[in-house]
């Protein structure tokens, strides 16, 4: 399990974190190349905030959780089904050309670009 924390830059001062999540997208890139022969995949799953146990103190503070959600064009958090029917969906045979991808469960987070919230 990745973040976008791979992908882009969050301000959060915990580049350690970032620079580790980065390594493993391009260890799923790379691991693709090199076991495709073998027709093994390997894909990167990222996420950004996902209502869980971890991330609930942070979600009970009423301004951060805005900010989250005027920087997410779906105007929310994630929910854990949203992440783990993609990593089954990945597993499944319908998948079976997908490999090498880092794919951001993200509500649009990381193609934001300059959003304009909505009014």
């Amino acid at each position: 399990m990745s973040s976008i924390a791979g992908l882009v830059s969050l301000n959060t001062g915990n580049s350690i974190y970032a620079a580790t999540k980065g390594a493993m997208n391009q260890l799923a890139k790379n691991l693709a190349c090199e076991w495709a022969r073998d027709n093994i995949r390997t894909n990167s799953v990222a996420p950004w905030f996902i209502r869980t146990p971890l991330v609930e103190p942070y979600l009970s503070d009423e301004k951060f959780l805005e900010e989250i959600k005027c920087r997410t064009p779906m105007e929310r958090t994630g929910e854990p089904d949203e992440v783990s029917s993609l990593v089954a969906f990945l597993c499944m045979p319908a998948a079976s050309y997908i490999t090498g991808q880092t794919i951001c469960v993200d509500g649009g987070l990381t193609v934001n670009g300059f959003f304009f919230p909505r009014t």
